[in-house]
């Protein structure tokens, strides 16, 4: 069985995994990528929220058999140190991290938020993001994805319109 994650192909051993195994645990165990946390183990705390096909999951909920062909996006796939994803510099720009842990699953659900909605209003944000943060960050969270919603439009703002044919 082979998995889509962060853009590419990666082979899953069959003997290595069940189909009822929780997506988190492929993710953390077999693929050693640990960007997802194990929050409550019954899907409401979003500490462990992936991408599929850009719908927020949270991953300690969902069975391998459920995911398929579908594209899986961890926070590894979102950006990095040398190339970290607007709202990774928003994150850092406003402070948003405390205690850290559930950083990665709100991380990967604005990111969600920004695709299908540019511009949020901090209603949008509260609707969309139901991951919970015991440090409360939630008003720099809000501050971080204004500021991150804010810096993926400028490009596309200063984008040139494309030139025109001559008669």
């Amino acid at each position: 069985m082979d998995l889509l994650i962060n853009g590419r192909f990666v082979p899953l051993p069959d003997e290595a995994v069940d189909p009822a195994m929780p997506l988190l645990w492929v993710l953390r165990d077999v693929l050693q990528l640990t960007g997802s946390k194990y929050g409550c183990g019954i899907g409401a705390c979003g500490a462990c929220t992936v991408r599929l096909d850009g719908v927020p999951a949270r991953s300690c909920v969902t069975p391998l058999s459920a995911v398929g062909g579908r594209a899986v996006q961890t926070i590894e796939g979102l950006g990095g140190a040398d190339r970290p994803h607007a709202l990774q510099r928003a994150w850092v720009l406003h402070q948003v991290p405390q205690c850290g842990y559930c950083q990665s699953g709100l991380l990967m659900a604005a990111a969600a938020l920004l695709e299908r909605q540019p511009k949020p209003s901090d209603a949008d944000i509260d609707a969309a993001l139901t991951n919970l943060c015991r440090c409360g960050t939630y008003p720099r969270v809000r501050a971080a994805i204004h500021t991150a919603a804010a810096a993926l439009a400028a490009p596309r703002a200063a984008t040139p319109p494309p030139p025109k044919r001559a008669p």
